[in-house]
């Protein structure tokens, strides 16, 4: 079996799903298989971007596409990875310096899809520049405050 591509999904609960798809190079089967990153990565025979990703390099200039390929593949390459994702395309550009807690990361399901990309990169952006490993709660509230003007709300 051979990987075509892998599909980042969320599940209801907030977990991260992918959906891989891989066909046989006999007889041109096609399957897929859903599960978590844990589950369906050996079925990845192979360096592949999931589609979001893929999609998010294809919107850039192509002589900045180009270089942050071989940036992002570089770095997936050095982690020993086989798929390059949203989470992981981040990392690379960031030198790997940021990580989210699953809390922030559950919560950032939260943000409406048309914001989402853009607050999840000047939250990663405000973590490097402050020297932090993770994007943690805490410092969404932060974010939220200082953009929102207004307190974390606790019920």
């Amino acid at each position: 079996m051979h990987t075509q591509g892998v599909d980042e999904c969320m599940e209801e609960a907030g977990n991260a799903a992918w959906l891989v798809r891989s066909e046989c190079l006999g007889c041109g089967l096609s399957v897929g298989c859903e599960g978590t990153p844990d589950e369906t990565l050996a079925l990845v025979d192979r360096l592949v971007w999931s589609d979001d990703a893929r999609h998010e390099l294809d919107r850039m200039p192509p002589y900045v596409g180009s270089l942050v390929k071989q940036e992002v593949e570089d770095y997936v390459r050095s982690k020993a990875q086989k798929v390059v994702t949203m989470a992981v395309m981040a990392q690379a550009r960031q030198g790997g310096a940021v990580v989210w807690e699953s809390a922030a990361e559950q919560r950032l399901v939260n943000v409406p899809g048309p914001v989402r990309a853009m607050a999840k990169l000047e939250l990663e952006r405000t973590a490097v520049e402050r020297g932090l490993a993770q994007v943690t709660v805490a410092l969404m509230e932060e974010v939220k405050a200082r953009y929102f003007g207004m307190a974390a709300q606790k019920t």
